[in-house]
């Protein structure tokens, strides 16, 4: 069978997009291989109606709505390659299957790569996050660290300024903050440290200290880190379509890419913000494209 599109990822932005392809009577193969990169998360919030609800109710309630529309099939596998043909593009997968589609939609996201810090990963999505808009609101007035070694840093900063003003905020042994920022903080109480972080101490997933390579340590029950980024679908090399510096791909405003044929949604497409409404959104223009592409080549006499 030649799908009129396959999409890879069944994150919000791929799930929004056979949603909106299932309703416009399009043949869709959703392949994913339930990998969230949410699923350490207790709860995911900003989404309207669905407001801290846990990532495996919110994969669950989709499925069920997307899946009732007979012309979209799920694949519970991972894409391993993507090679063009005449009628359009062939997927492989990982349990050696192989997928025929017109058009496809990359909406894989990204993998978070934590920093090497003891500990990190006992409490990443239960007192460790990432993103203040994700879960500031459940840390607010709580005593905060920040630990980047990255110019941005600041720019974290300044926004969980607004949840809480207990903040200490760690370069992790790095020269990541001018004189000017250093002096901004300063002068909001702000405590500066930096010395390389050696690991986090605490029970349950919540956190209680913070040590230092030096020894030293600080008491803290919250804080948010700095993941690095790897995109999950790498296929710009045999797809030719352009990518950003973060590893986003270059897309217009309906989610088009610089390859004919090839779209991206979420995360895939413009990295930050990562919220789910975000994501939703962009999946949905993007299969709107797609089926305006899609009847445009139908109609071509």
């Amino acid at each position: 069978m030649n799908y009129d599109c396959a999409i890879v990822g069944g994150g919000p932005a791929g799930l929004n997009a056979a949603l909106v392809l299932g309703r416009a009577r399009r043949s869709v193969a959703l392949l994913d291989n339930s990998q969230p990169r949410n699923r350490v998360t207790h709860a995911s919030h900003g989404f309207i109606t669905r407001d801290g609800i846990q990532p495996d109710e919110f994969r669950r309630i989709a499925y069920k709505e997307v899946l009732r529309y007979p012309t979209v099939r799920h694949w519970p596998v991972e894409v391993t390659e993507i090679q063009r043909t005449d009628q359009g593009f062939l997927l492989f997968t990982s349990t050696g299957g192989r997928v025929q589609a017109r058009k496809i939609i990359l909406a894989a996201g990204f993998k978070e790569v934590l920093p090497d810090i003891e500990g990190v990963s006992d409490f990443y999505g239960k007192s460790l996050f990432n993103c203040p808009f994700c879960d500031g609101w459940e840390l607010r007035d709580q005593p905060l660290v920040v630990i980047s070694d990255s110019p941005d840093v600041i720019h974290k900063v300044k926004l969980l300024y607004n949840w809480s003003r207990d903040l200490v905020v760690c370069t992790n042994g790095s020269n990541s903050l001018t004189a000017i920022q250093r002096q901004q903080l300063i002068s909001r109480g702000i405590r500066i440290v930096d010395t390389p972080v050696a690991a986090f101490f605490g029970r349950e997933g919540l956190l209680e200290r913070v040590y230092f390579t030096n020894g030293t340590h600080i008491e803290r029950t919250a804080g948010f880190i700095a993941p690095a980024l790897q995109p999950n679908a790498r296929f710009s090399t045999v797809l030719s379509y352009q990518t950003e510096e973060s590893g986003g791909i270059v897309t217009d405003e309906m989610g088009r890419t610089t390859a004919y044929g090839v779209y991206a949604a979420g995360d895939s497409a413009y990295v930050m913000p990562s919220q789910l409404i975000y994501a939703a959104a962009s999946g949905s223009k993007a299969a709107i494209a797609v089926v305006a592409d899609l009847t445009e080549e139908d109609w071509q006499v």
